[in-house]
């Protein structure tokens, strides 16, 4: 056998080695959250999977679509914009983005994002709305722009979030906006904070929400290691990277 052979083999083994990794830890990951669901007293199904496939390679989103995934979350723009190119062929991928999001990068990740996570400024609002309401004119989209509010539970600026004091303010501006439609809230618990204390809180906030906004039923909360609390206390949508993908492949520097 020749080298470029023996090199083809290596790569198909390797592929094939990833999926069954990605599947098997698919299935475990699913069954936790079904099981986290009936301990809460909830459906099996309930609460939807994103996967967080930031730092992982397209190849990897690949495979897990074939695996039956059709939701992708991604925190990065540039590294998102390219496997969305790459795969241009699956148009019924929803990509999300779930990191903070810079106003001049607004414009781009309205063409193809699904649902962005993470607004928490009428400034960043602003500049979605204008990009999604382009992007509907050129036929990059043909419905409005996703948004949830990312709600400060730790008053950390670094962080991302807007205040308590203002969510119904933001709310108000953002289901007024043309091109974007209210989603509901996504959260990062405190670095220092026990999850269930900071869930208990971000579900009494959405339930405020969802009395002056009764459409905006999404709660994007709950990451591999807190699942379980997030769960219980209202969560639709998990965002899962480590317990799914392993470890990063590459820095985020």
């Amino acid at each position: 056998m020749t080298w470029r052979g023996e090199a083809t083999e290596t790569v198909v083994a390797q592929a094939d080695a990833r999926t069954a990794a990605l599947a098997d830890r698919l299935d475990g990951l699913l069954a936790r959250i079904d099981a986290a669901c009936r301990a809460a007293g909830r459906e099996p199904g309930s609460v939807r999977l994103l996967p967080v496939t930031k730092f992982f390679p397209a190849a990897d989103v690949a495979i897990l679509y074939g695996l039956g995934r059709r939701e992708f979350g991604e925190s990065r723009e540039q590294e998102a914009t390219a496997k969305v190119a790459e795969l241009g062929d699956r148009p019924d991928i929803r990509w999300h983005m779930i990191g903070r999001l810079q106003r001049n990068k607004a414009k781009v990740v309205a063409r193809w994002a699904h649902t962005v996570h993470s607004v928490d400024s009428e400034r960043l609002a602003t500049a979605l709305d204008r990009g999604a309401v382009a992007a509907l004119e050129a036929g990059e989209r043909t419905e409005p722009l996703r948004v949830l509010l990312q709600v400060s539970l730790d008053e950390d600026p670094e962080r991302g979030g807007v205040a308590e004091d203002d969510l119904d303010r933001l709310a108000d501006h953002v289901a007024a906006a043309e091109g974007l439609q209210l989603g509901g809230l996504m959260a990062i618990p405190p670095l220092d904070a026990e999850p269930h204390s900071a869930f208990a809180r971000l579900a009494t906030l959405h339930t405020r929400l969802l009395a002056g906004h009764p459409a905006a039923t999404e709660l994007s909360a709950g990451m591999s290691g807190d699942l379980e609390s997030a769960i219980e206390h209202g969560s639709t949508v998990v965002r899962v990277g480590t317990a799914l993908m392993g470890t990063r492949p590459i820095t985020s520097g």
